[in-house]
C-alpha cells in the first residue's frame, strides 16, 4: 500500500472504531431500556434473545458457554427466568440425567414484541443496502459475535486487576 492508501485506511479504521463504540453503547443502553420496560435484568433480556435464536432447548452448561457466565450464575439466571415464567426446565429425552431449559412461547412473546418494533426499523435501515452489502454486514456481525465470545472467555480466565 502507498502512503495515501495507508492514511485513508487508518482514518477508516479510526472512524469505524468510533462508530462501533457508539453502536455498542447504544445497543447496551437500548437493552437496558427494554429490560426496564419489562421489569427484567439486562442479562435476562440478552439470554432470552440468545435462547430464542438457537434451535431447541439448552442445558445449563450450554447456557453458561453461550453467555460467558459461570455455571452457578447461569443456574441463577435460569432460576430467575423460571420464576418469571419465561423458561421451563424439562428432562432431556436422550439423557435423563440432563435437564434442558426451553423458552415459554407466550411469556417470551412479551419480549419479542419489543424486539419486533426494533426489527421493523432495523429492516428499513438496511433497505438501502444491496444484497452483497447485506452479506458483508452479516459476515461482519457473525465474526464480531465469535470474537466477542472468545474475548469473554479470555477475560474470564485472567486474574482480576488489583
Amino acid at each position: 500500500m502507498n502512503q495515501v492508501t495507508d492514511s485513508r485506511r487508518a482514518r477508516l479504521y479510526e472512524e469505524l472504531s468510533r462508530e462501533s463504540r457508539r453502536y455498542l453503547a447504544a445497543y447496551v443502553l437500548f437493552n437496558q431500556a427494554v429490560a426496564d420496560h419489562l421489569g427484567l435484568h439486562p442479562t435476562d433480556v440478552q439470554f432470552l434473545s440468545l435462547l430464542t435464536a438457537e434451535p431447541g432447548p439448552r442445558s445449563v452448561k450450554e447456557i453458561a458457554d453461550m453467555t460467558g457466565l459461570t455455571t452457578g450464575s447461569a443456574t441463577r439466571l435460569v432460576d430467575r427466568l423460571e420464576r418469571g415464567g419465561y423458561v421451563v426446565r424439562a428432562p432431556d429425552q436422550q439423557d435423563r440425567r440432563r435437564v434442558l431449559v426451553a423458552p415459554v412461547a407466550d411469556r417470551v412473546a412479551r419480549v419479542t414484541a419489543v424486539w419486533d418494533d426494533l426489527g421493523e426499523a432495523w429492516r428499513s435501515l438496511l433497505d438501502d443496502h444491496t444484497d452483497d452489502e447485506l452479506e458483508v454486514i452479516t459476515r461482519h456481525m457473525r465474526g464480531a459475535y465469535d470474537l466477542s465470545h472468545a474475548q469473554m472467555q479470555r477475560l474470564r480466565s485472567l486474574p482480576k486487576p488489583d
